[in-house]
């Protein structure tokens, strides 16, 4: 099953709306009562996980299968380099004319 451009924006929105469904009920939910604290680190960490999910599938999936390609080592470069604490956009420069590069080849 191959997902079309359009089915696939339908699902990152729906999963958008859904994680901030999920964040507006709670309050709703507990009437002014807190969250237990492991709850709440569970939470905070809901969107960056979806956000990491879809980088992911985005950088190693290709159809119905996984490959590693030009933009797999654009992306690894990148996270090596805001891992070392440089710029954001000295690292996604980086990454581009790799990935780039690579592709030329």
């Amino acid at each position: 099953m191959t997902l079309s451009h359009n089915e696939i924006w339908v699902l990152i929105l729906g999963c958008a709306a859904l994680t901030m469904a999920i964040k507006a009920a709670g309050p709703v939910l507990l009437g002014g009562r807190e969250l237990p604290s492991w709850f709440t680190r569970v939470v905070v960490l809901m969107a960056p996980t979806l956000l990491c999910a879809l980088v992911v599938t985005s950088v190693f999936a290709s159809g119905r299968s996984w490959s590693v390609g030009a933009q797999t080592v654009g992306v690894a470069v990148a996270a090596v380099m805001l891992w070392r604490r440089m710029s954001l956009v000295l690292a996604v420069l980086v990454a581009v004319v790799i990935t780039a590069g690579l592709r030329a080849l």
